[in-house]
């Protein structure tokens, strides 16, 4: 069958690996050897060549392959008026390039959350100039502005009740998503790792210690999400993404979905859910049994941080076996994660990358036949 909105049959998560020239500059421009403007013309030149690299290989679902960031989400978050991020990602000439042994930036809340800014605007509209197919972009989910440290990295005097401090977020998120709306874009993407670090027995106990309820916070975080995303349009698209970390083919979590299954697929308003499931750190696929009929899982079944190639039959086999839980139509195909969720990349070649996004592709062609 013919999937013609998004979620596609074949999708992707988010970043891809940075161009020799982008890695390249990104750290002169850090050193201060070159300007932010020089940097971002060898970015743009970088995103229209690959673009259309993806969409040749058949995707429908089209990112700037997170180029201009060095991680994920706090490119993104450092932006917004009352978030400081300590250590790597300041642009500052003096710091040493982030190959040499390194610690991730630490994210707190240090003043009242205001959007002052369009922050993906620029972006977005530099992407779909250069795209025939649907331009996606990938945005952190609000939920990481506080899970990491919890009440301990809001700032007590900004904000002594957390209900306010919950509703400054949701506004600053309405604000960028309604800009990105307004310009076009109709198909974005929450990457949350909170909820996938909540499967994790470790995980769960931290949280507890940093005074969080573990079995709470599922619900917490879906009524932020849902602050932000109820009332959108009806031709927009949100995808959330579950990822249990990837910084140079690592990962941090482990555990399958059943802790958060309920509220995940039912609570969150959400069209369609991203799941890993390259390995057995994802576990079966039982808690899909309660996903509604009118949402889409897209099954992340094939690594994005290990270079060898996947079997497409044993991926159709996996997907036979999701079946049992979920309707073949409400499932789509993709990577488990982005290929460079930090500017470093997994540690995979530029060709194992391509492989990969063309067996997404292939396999969605074999399951659901279509182009």
């Amino acid at each position: 069958m013919h999937k013609s909105n998004p979620p596609f049959r074949a999708d992707q998560v988010g970043s891809l690996l940075r161009t020799p020239e982008v890695r390249e500059n990104r750290l002169r421009w850090k050193r201060g050897e070159m300007s932010a403007k020089e940097l971002r013309a060898i970015e743009d030149k970088a995103i229209a060549e690959t673009v259309k690299k993806v969409e040749s290989i058949g995707m429908k679902s089209v990112t700037d392959g997170e180029f201009r960031r060095d991680y994920f989400h706090l490119d993104f978050l450092k932006e917004l008026s009352g978030v400081s991020v300590d250590g790597g990602i300041e642009a500052n000439p003096h710091a040493k390039p982030a190959e040499d042994g390194f610690t991730p930036p630490k994210l707190s809340v240090t003043g009242k959350l205001k959007h002052v800014k369009d922050i993906q605007v620029a972006d977005f509209n530099f992407l779909k100039s250069v795209v025939t197919q649907t331009p996606k972009v990938s945005i952190p989910s609000p939920t990481m502005v506080h899970f990491r440290g919890g009440r301990k990295s809001i700032d007590i005097a900004s904000y002594p009740d957390m209900d306010v401090f919950f509703h400054d977020l949701s506004e600053c998120y309405k604000a960028e998503i309604n800009a990105l709306y307004k310009n076009g874009c109709r198909y974005i993407q929450l990457d949350d790792t909170n909820l996938a670090y909540l499967c994790d027995s470790k995980m769960r106990a931290a949280a507890a210690e940093r005074g969080d309820d573990p079995n709470e916070l599922p619900r917490t975080y879906a009524s932020l999400i849902n602050s932000v995303i109820d009332g959108r349009p009806d031709d927009l698209t949100i995808g959330i993404h579950l990822c249990r970390g990837n910084y140079r083919s690592t990962w941090f979590a482990e555990g399958g979905y059943e802790p958060v299954a309920e509220v995940l697929f039912n609570t969150i308003n959400v069209d369609a859910y991203f799941l890993e499931y390259d390995d057995e750190r994802s576990g079966d696929f039982a808690p899909l049994r309660f996903v509604p009929k009118n949402k889409v899982v897209v099954l992340g079944i094939i690594s994005s941080k290990l270079p060898a190639l996947e079997n497409m039959d044993d991926l159709c086999k996996r997907i036979d076996e999701a079946a049992k839980y979920i309707p073949l139509e409400n499932m789509c195909v993709s990577p488990q994660c982005g290929f460079s969720s930090t500017s470093h990349g997994n540690n995979i070649s530029m060709d194992d990358q391509w492989r990969k996004l063309e067996l997404v592709v292939n396999t969605a062609r074999k399951i659901w036949g279509g182009n």
